[in-house]
């Protein structure tokens, strides 16, 4: 593969974040008497705005702001656990000594994101885009085509590091080259993704010319 700028979502795939994730939607599922299973089978790498509609589709806007603005009180405040990923800063350390760009794109909210980024010591982004960039989130492909233009490049240069399925659907149809940190069951459109990896120590770089050449010696053979 290669390219000139990288993208990354940011839970699941520079942090683990999950237990915390899983905490507060257990909560949510708790007081809204649905499955949990249900819940957490929907929400992950999904707006959590998108994510209140659709298990909330009789309720008011008003309704749904407050729901929003207690569950990312929940998620914000609780960062026990959270931890950069296997590789992460290794991988992000020498992106800025190359001088390769790379942006965060993440479906949280900007207190959400900033308090998950602070407890982990990665480093920080240049470009960030939060739920509040964007009018469409995720599977929208309008996240990783703000994020390509935030670097200055063209979707097609850029390189997104993706663990959901709907943030794999967002970066193919901004026309980026996908990553897959951890397979995924029943992950979509596996002919169009580039790589799938276990973790990002899994990813080695070179860069030559402008360009960055991204090599792994443990992919998984679609």
């Amino acid at each position: 593969m290669k390219c000139r700028g990288f993208l990354f979502d940011l839970d699941g795939t520079l942090i683990d974040s999950l237990p915390a994730v899983e905490r507060a939607w257990c909560q949510f599922a708790d007081k809204m008497a649905i499955d949990r299973n249900k819940v957490l089978n929907y929400v992950h790498g999904t707006p959590a705005i998108l994510s209140l509609r659709h298990f909330m589709p009789d309720a008011s806007e008003e309704e749904i702001a407050r729901t929003f603005k207690w569950i990312e009180k929940l998620e914000t405040e609780d960062t026990e656990g959270i931890t950069a990923l296997p590789g992460a800063v290794a991988l992000i350390d020498k992106l800025n000594a190359l001088d390769i760009p790379w942006a965060i794109v993440t479906s949280g909210t900007v207190p959400l994101a900033s308090a998950r980024h602070k407890v982990t010591g990665l480093p920080e982004p240049a470009h960030w885009v939060t739920a509040e960039s964007v009018k469409n989130g995720k599977p929208n492909p309008e996240p990783y085509l703000l994020g390509a233009q935030k670097l200055g490049l063209l979707p097609e240069e850029c390189v997104v590091f993706e663990d959901a399925i709907a943030g794999v659907h967002a970066g193919l149809d901004a026309g980026c080259q996908v990553v897959v940190v951890h397979d995924l069951p029943d992950i979509p459109r596996r002919d169009e993704i580039h790589l799938t990896i276990n973790n990002l120590e899994d990813i080695e770089i070179a860069k030559s010319g402008g360009y960055v050449s991204i090599y792994t010696t443990n992919q998984e053979d679609y």
